[in-house]
């Protein structure tokens, strides 16, 4: 894409540059985590993204055994590798290769996400995004989205872009979101080429590169780094690449509202997360009825 015409000044420049921390989560999967609380009211409306790349599958076969959420989503996005889900309702899904997974906690489930796999790579992202106040207690809803399923293009100079939420150049994505608009793109860049998106002015921004690395606004972005976008009005990002490169490029409208987060429990006060444990002991979640998205 020819960005040649744009003056610099309209494109985002490059704020903050984030390496995530190492940790496990589940059942000792070993993962990065990109996103994490400190950072969630600069980049409202999402919570948290965690990346994991593992070889070995003592690294992930333990998977992630049943667990709660509410008050938000999470997006499960796979670049290699199964995982099994399974929820509270007795719905199920299989996350493969190139393949999402877009759930809505709302007022409550239990789910699992297990490998279904022994070996070879597993590879892919979890990112948390958040719900507004009156939508936090919905029912909560479910929704695999195979590889074939997601909407994507491919310029006349190679750049590859998979639309999983928002849109880009004219593709609407996967899935659309009320409230917080997400933006949820994977982009293949090719050396030498560059790539501008159009931001909404006001939207929070970030992209974490996974291959290669990149240039955005005269910044180097190194793989397996998280780049904040500065929200400073400008509507367009610029992502120049020397060499082969791979990244996620994820924007949003910020809710602005206070949170409260006690570990997969996310709401807007205290007295609410209190309520949730509540209802979490009562065996509440396990009564919750998935619908479609």
């Amino acid at each position: 894409m020819n960005t040649l015409s744009h003056p610099a000044a309209a494109f985002r420049a490059v704020e903050r540059l984030v390496h995530g921390t190492p940790t496990s989560d589940g059942a000792g999967v070993r993962l990065t985590r990109v996103l994490t609380q400190p950072l969630q009211r600069r980049l409202d409306p999402f919570l948290m993204l965690d990346a994991f790349r593992n070889e070995n599958p003592d690294d992930y076969i333990g998977g992630f055994p049943d667990h709660p959420h509410r008050g938000f989503e999470t997006v499960t996005y796979m670049l290699a590798g199964r995982l099994r889900h399974r929820d509270s309702a007795g719905h199920e899904g299989l996350l493969g290769p190139g393949g999402a997974q877009w759930m809505t906690a709302g007022s409550g489930l239990i789910h699992s996400e297990l490998p279904e796999q022994e070996a070879g790579l597993m590879e892919g992202f979890q990112l948390w995004l958040n719900l507004p106040a009156r939508h936090k207690m919905v029912a909560p809803s479910y929704r695999d989205i195979p590889s074939a399923a997601i909407p994507e293009f491919t310029t006349d100079d190679g750049i590859r872009v998979r639309v999983i939420a928002g849109a880009s150049h004219g593709v609407a994505g996967a899935v659309q979101r009320p409230d917080t608009e997400p933006l949820y793109l994977d982009v293949h860049l090719p050396a030498g080429c560059r790539f501008v998106q159009p931001i909404a002015v006001g939207h929070n921004a970030f992209t974490y590169i996974y291959r290669g690395s990149v240039t955005i606004a005269g910044s180097e972005v190194a793989d397996r780094t998280m780049a904040i976008l500065a929200n400073d009005g400008a509507g367009e990002v610029c992502i120049e690449a020397a060499e082969p490169a791979r990244l996620l490029l994820v924007a949003g409208r910020p809710l602005g509202e206070p949170i409260a987060q006690y570990g997969p429990f996310v709401m807007n006060t205290g007295e609410e997360i209190e309520q949730t444990l509540r209802d979490y002991r009562d065996g509440k979640f396990a009564a919750a009825v998935i619908q479609a998205l």
